[in-house]
């Protein structure tokens, strides 16, 4: 397999950085992605005195592993790490040679306090956009302490390792053989699920903020930035920085930016909030607020935040069918992701349920996949745009119902199928399916909210022209608000709007 000509070139940049000499190990046979694997390691080999390769056998064949001269680091790639995990080899190679990784150092320092025995593997699929940042992770985890190691696993390379555990949702993380976690996961969130790390009675120390932002999305980092530069004692509280974005693969109409992808997005946020004097406070979730002397905001991990102005901007999440079997088949063959999951449906039959512009462009990417291709509309009519529409309609593989109201998702281990009403007969259907992907629209993050501050029927916080809720001191930002359009370049609008509004509440209280 030859590099093309853009990815080549782009390596031969990365690899001047390369500190010291490595050494991949590769395990390869006769089949096609060995033949591939072989070509990359041998052309990465070519491009740099340092890189060394040496035939041994691993556990897994195709794979190859990262190492120092003399030591096995504990990385591996089980499959051909291109496409969106092209990054995560780039990174492995630089940081096994000595390039120190870019995480703070009391990340570092917690890394290298785990005691025992921990082996992690990760099925991704190439074209997951979430994949990478759990791979990246866990392979930073085993540069900095050696008794973690870490194993990327493509599961198209190793279809029935996935099918044997039935795999349908990636990234799927096992430590030690057993399950760990599915979805995307950040160095915080692992080091939080392994019990390294406990900050609550920090939180419940520390001093009033004038502006306490609640929310890490594109409406909370805008907010935060637009307080923090009034000169104001600010602080953010992110259940996970960088909120729906990070779910989002390309985004094409953030005005100035051509394209770019909602995780790279996040950390452009993430990064611009950190150059200022905002006390960030990650993997936290508002659990109630109440206005006393200060706004009063109690975390899930019975932390309690005090500050002069609040500002909620807690976003929104995928809307759940709320039929039985969605829950218990959940990355089971119930998925909301089709460019993460859609992969591990090669060749099957599913559904996708929704006929707004998400769900139509579902169906269109998973027709390539898929065998066929099921489409579900609760309306009487596809809600999406017509270029979508007759796009859908050319597709051969791809069947329409419309007046569809899903009313149960079965299987036993898995999904084996979806059952529906045609609403027009009345007469109820059931079709057999592998999977099931469920595109229709979000709800907003406001259910911790309930009773509190006034809300329309959707549960969207309502907002005057400045940002302000019904309780004075506390504002709100982005899709947990009743704005007209839910779009990224919106959200940032408003939550610099909504931090003017409380610095100009706090000048005048």
């Amino acid at each position: 397999m030859a590099l093309d000509a853009e990815i080549k070139s782009q390596l031969n940049q990365y690899l001047q950085l390369l500190e010291n000499d490595i050494v991949l190990k590769v395990s390869v046979g006769s089949d096609k992605v060995s033949d591939e694997m072989l070509a990359l390691v041998n052309e990465l080999a070519s491009m740099s005195s340092k890189i060394t390769v040496e035939n041994v056998e691993l556990e897994r064949t195709p794979s190859f592993s990262v190492n120092r001269v003399g030591e096995d680091t504990g990385i591996t790639f089980a499959g051909v790490p291109l496409g969106h995990e092209f990054t995560s080899l780039v990174l492995a190679l630089l940081q096994v040679s000595g390039r120190a990784p870019k995480v703070d150092q009391s990340i570092i320092d917690q890394i290298k306090s785990i005691d025992g025995e921990y082996h992690f593997e990760t099925y991704v699929s190439l074209t997951c956009h979430n994949c990478p940042d759990v791979v990246q992770a866990l392979n930073i985890m085993s540069v900095l302490n050696p008794i973690i190691t870490h194993t990327m696993i493509d599961g198209a390379a190793f279809k029935e390792e996935v099918e044997s555990k039935d795999i349908l949702a990636v990234p799927a993380v096992y430590l030690n053989g057993e399950p760990f976690g599915n979805g995307r996961m950040t160095i915080d969130e692992i080091l939080a699920k392994l019990g390294t790390s406990s900050n609550s009675e920090e939180l419940s120390n520390k001093d009033p903020y004038d502006i306490l932002v609640i929310g890490g999305g594109p409406a909370g980092s805008s907010a935060a930035i637009y307080a923090a530069r009034k000169g104001i004692r600010t602080g953010i509280v992110a259940e996970r920085f960088g909120g729906q974005i990070l779910d989002t693969l390309t985004i094409e109409n953030f005005i100035s930016v051509k394209e770019t992808e909602g995780p790279k997005l996040a950390q452009a946020l993430e990064a611009h909030v950190k150059d200022y004097n905002i006390d960030v406070m990650n993997l936290q979730r508002a659990k109630h607020l109440e206005k006393k002397d200060f706004v009063e905001v109690e975390l899930e991990s019975g932390a309690i935040l005090k500050s002069k102005a609040v500002i909620i901007s807690t976003g929104a999440r995928w809307r759940n069918l709320n039929v039985p079997g969605e829950a218990e088949f959940k990355n089971k063959g119930v998925a909301y992701c089709p460019h993460c999951d859609g992969p591990l449906f090669a060749g099957k039959d599913i559904a996708v349920i929704g006929g707004g512009n998400s769900g139509i462009e579902a169906a269109i990417d998973l027709s390539g996949i898929a065998n066929h291709v099921t489409v579900l509309e609760f309306g009487t009519e596809l809600r999406a745009d017509d270029v979508l529409q007759k796009r859908l309609h050319s597709l051969s593989n791809v069947t329409v119902l419309t007046n569809a109201q899903t009313t149960a998702i079965t299987g036993e281990e898995k999904v084996n199928g979806l059952s529906y009403v045609d609403r027009e007969s009345g007469e109820e259907k059931h079709i057999e399916l592998a999977g099931v992907f469920v595109q229709i629209g979000l709800v907003p993050n406001t259910d911790w909210l309930d009773g509190i501050l006034e809300r329309n029927k959707m549960g969207e916080i309502i907002v005057d022209k400045r940002g302000a809720t019904t309780i004075p001191g506390v504002f709100a930002a982005g899709d947990c608000t009743d704005s007209a359009y839910k779009q990224i370049i919106i959200s940032m609008g408003s939550g610099a709007t909504a931090a003017l509004g409380a610095f100009d509440y706090l000048i005048r209280n």
